[in-house]
């Protein structure tokens, strides 16, 4: 079996964890991913206070697994941060933070409230400044994933966060669907993974089956990075784009942002319609170029296992086979 620090840390069997995506995660997701040996992570952008408590209450109904709840710090109200502290998970992830805020604070409070503290960074200096601020994990992300993003590759990005906040552990994220991005990101010096656009391609995520089977159906090379979704959503988003599907919707507006513009109200109007109806021409749509490696639904149990499996048989099996002693 697989065994790192993280493993240790977080107190799983496995060292796979379901990234804290706004209205991609659920109670439902987390639960399944942490009954299955990974570690599941809810995330809060689309949430209100309320919610976030009910939210709470039900993932501790479906599991007495270990969990954790992400917050984006840009959009973080104190409100929202309270009740993630009385909850006590035990993970409270952050990420995307403006470059005044302090991360000091936020991360002494949820220690305060007996959490570890994750971070996700996109860029070796994010990385470090959450490190001397005092994060436990360190989620590299890499511009293959989907969402918002930030312009470096995985391959580099990895060793290069790996070095700069050692000995802390590390997460790799960006393009990681199977056990052989497991194996890689091992190789790379990450502890473990975390995966967004995988645990989307499940029954237990919350998004339109239509868009699920978006993901199944992509060869990985249709998305691109964008601000349109952000544009008409209002969000503005400290240093990120946004990797989405090229479809109509983004077709409809690449280029012509200043339009756009001029056009939100009846541009909202339709993205909300879209998205109820499973249209997957018309709704903004983010995955990861990891998509081209997904071809079915499988459980949140399923793809953890599953990406153990694989990532064993190949350190076992084709990295072993490598080394030859020389004569």
């Amino acid at each position: 079996m697989i065994h790192t620090r993280i493993c240790d840390l977080l107190n799983i069997p496995h060292p796979i964890v379901l990234g804290g995506m706004g209205t991609a995660t659920s109670p439902p997701l987390v639960a399944a991913v942490s009954n299955g040996g990974g570690f599941g992570t809810l995330g809060t952008s689309s949430l209100s206070a309320d919610q976030l408590e009910r939210d709470i209450a039900s993932i501790r109904e479906r599991t007495d697994k270990p969990f954790g709840i992400n917050h984006l710090l840009f959009l973080t109200q104190d409100e929202m941060f309270r009740v993630t502290l009385r909850a006590r998970p035990a993970v409270i992830a952050f990420a995307w933070p403006r470059l005044e805020q302090d991360l000091r604070e936020y991360f002494r409070r949820a220690h305060d409230a007996g959490s570890t503290v994750m971070y996700m960074a996109g860029e070796v200096p994010l990385a470090v400044r959450a490190a001397e601020a005092g994060a436990d994990i360190i989620v590299a992300q890499g511009t293959e994933a989907g969402g918002h993003v930030g312009w470096m590759a995985s391959m580099p990005l990895v060793p290069m966060i790996v070095k700069a906040v050692a000995p802390l552990p590390v997460l790799a994220a960006g393009g990681i669907a199977d056990g052989r991005g497991l194996a890689a990101s091992l190789a790379l010096g990450a502890e473990g993974v975390l995966l967004g656009t995988r645990f989307m391609a499940t029954p237990e995520a919350p998004i339109h089956a239509n868009f699920k089977q978006a993901i199944v159906r992509s060869n990985g090379h249709d998305t691109l990075l964008t601000e349109i979704p952000d544009i008409v959503s209002g969000r503005v988003w400290p240093g990120a784009m946004i990797r989405a599907q090229r479809n109509r919707f983004i077709e409809r507006w690449a280029g012509r942002e200043w339009a756009l513009r001029q056009h939100l109200h009846e541009a909202g109007l339709a993205v909300l319609e879209a998205r109820r109806a499973g249209d997957v021409d018309n709704a903004p749509l983010g995955f990861g170029q990891d998509a081209g490696l997904i071809d079915s639904i499988k459980s949140a149990e399923e793809v953890v296992r599953g990406m153990v499996a694989e990532a064993e048989d190949i350190i076992r099996g084709r990295l072993q086979g490598l080394l030859h002693s020389s004569q």
